[in-house]
């Protein structure tokens, strides 16, 4: 919790060596030894909430599903992106119907563990009245008992169009701070989105090899969109960082926290306990 608001700040994935602590080496965040089946119950020791980037490459299976479910605490939430071959490939066409109830047949698995569906799409995707049109229709079949997110990464979206259309409907418009929009123009996009929920990612430059710490102190962008956080008028915010936006989403998410008032959970923990045993 921060405030009035519910704020569920997690990581986009959770599958990485880079963050398993080595041998004789100080804590990065899963304990020396983690196996990739572990990781997932060790992550939700932290945090709350998983964005799910596997997904974008095709329907999960049920099998898959059920043991994330099984692995993780009752609170737990976890977020999933929309397959890109509807997003991207395809186009929103009619042709991607069948696949998206698909996927949202699929996602209900998660029962309420599901947090927010992101259909994100590339910088390619235009403003364009033909794509308008094909959002319209795309949004106007989901189901309104779950929480859809909308990223666009071409800015020509960020107008008052796309933030009536998706305001009508309850859907979030995805926050990012990322290279493909100003910052300026997002945070402008902060008072104009008033889903019952908000949806915030922290990306960055895709330039680092590895993700075992900070590579990149970012902490003044941290606190500028804490502040944005803050103000939005949603009452149940998902914030999600991704590993190239400092070198190491854990230690960002928890900075996140702290900047937000939040206390953050010590990673070196889990190594300690894991010690124990």
């Amino acid at each position: 919790m921060g405030g009035t608001k519910e704020i569920h700040i997690g990581c986009q994935s959770w599958q990485y060596d880079d963050w398993i602590t080595r041998p004789a080496g100080d804590p990065i965040f899963y304990p020396r030894g983690t196996r990739p089946g572990d990781m997932l119950p060790k992550y939700a020791e932290v945090f709350d909430t998983i964005e799910v980037d596997s997904t974008a490459y095709g329907t999960p299976a049920v099998s898959t599903l059920e043991g994330w479910v099984a692995s993780t605490p009752d609170e737990f939430l976890f977020s999933l992106k929309v397959p890109s071959v509807i997003t991207h490939d395809l186009s929103l066409g009619p042709q991607t119907y069948a696949i998206m109830d698909e996927f949202v047949d699929a996602a209900r698995r998660l029962g309420s563990k599901l947090g927010v569906t992101l259909i994100q799409f590339p910088a390619s995707f235009e403003s364009t009245k033909e794509n308008g049109a094909a959002l319209r229709a795309f949004i106007d079949r989901l189901p309104t008992d779950l929480k859809f997110g909308v990223e666009f990464r071409h800015p020509g979206w960020f107008v008052e169009w796309t933030f009536e259309e998706l305001n009508a409907r309850g859907f979030a418009l995805a926050l990012v701070a990322g290279k493909w929009v100003s910052e300026d123009v997002m945070f402008t996009a902060f008072a104009a989105a008033n889903a019952r929920f908000a949806y915030v990612r922290m990306m960055g430059v895709r330039d680092l090899p590895n993700f075992d710490r900070i590579y990149r102190d970012r902490f003044a962008e941290i606190e500028r969109w804490a502040q944005q956080i803050r103000s939005l008028s949603a009452t149940q915010v998902f914030v999600y960082v991704d590993n190239y936006f400092e070198g190491h989403a854990p230690a960002t998410a928890n900075r996140l926290k702290a900047a937000l008032g939040i206390p953050p959970i010590d990673p070196g923990q889990l190594d300690i306990q894991a010690s124990l045993f």
